[in-house]
């Protein structure tokens, strides 16, 4: 994985990075992930692609769905509101977290906090069980600094880095 650049970030923006890149790193099967806001905004990927010069490493190997960090991204805010609402029409309360088993891979979704969600793309014989107990470990350590100000710091970082402003 290339890690983005967290120059100019604050230290809890470095720290979300950190864990990102740990948990893509350490954990067998994960290919790519991607922190999501509550209004479908990518925050936070581990996609090298997200950065404008990466393109050509991304068209020679995609780790994530066809290698963007913005596919994944769409993908994990649809599949969080289409569960969302499942929950308040069936009377279930809410999603803590959603895992769909495909013959090519898998995909988890987990709640993290005010709507954002947490969204992993992983191998097809990762096991669903390492990869979801990794998962809550990020979302407890994440949770509770992915305050608005921070949310729109990642945001914020992101557009820069897809434009080339954040190299």
């Amino acid at each position: 994985m290339t890690a983005p650049s967290t120059f100019g970030l604050s230290s809890e923006a470095r720290n979300l990075h950190w864990l990102l890149t740990n948990l893509v790193e350490e954990v067998p099967g994960i290919q790519s992930v991607a922190v999501v806001s509550s209004d479908g905004l990518l925050l936070l990927s581990s996609d090298p692609g997200a950065a404008a010069d990466a393109r050509a490493v991304r068209a020679a190997a995609p780790k994530g769905p066809r290698g963007s960090a913005a596919d994944l991204a769409t993908v994990v805010s649809g599949i969080g509101s289409l569960t969302v609402g499942a929950g308040r029409l069936l009377a279930f309360g809410g999603v803590k977290h959603t895992m769909v088993a495909m013959e090519e891979g898998s995909l988890f979704v987990m709640s993290i906090s005010d709507g954002s969600l947490l969204g992993v793309h992983g191998s097809p014989d990762c096991d669903m069980n390492v990869v979801a107990y990794h998962m809550a470990l990020f979302v407890g350590r994440a949770g509770h600094v992915l305050t608005p100000e921070l949310r729109g710091e990642l945001r914020r970082s992101v557009e820069s880095a897809g434009t080339g402003g954040g190299r």
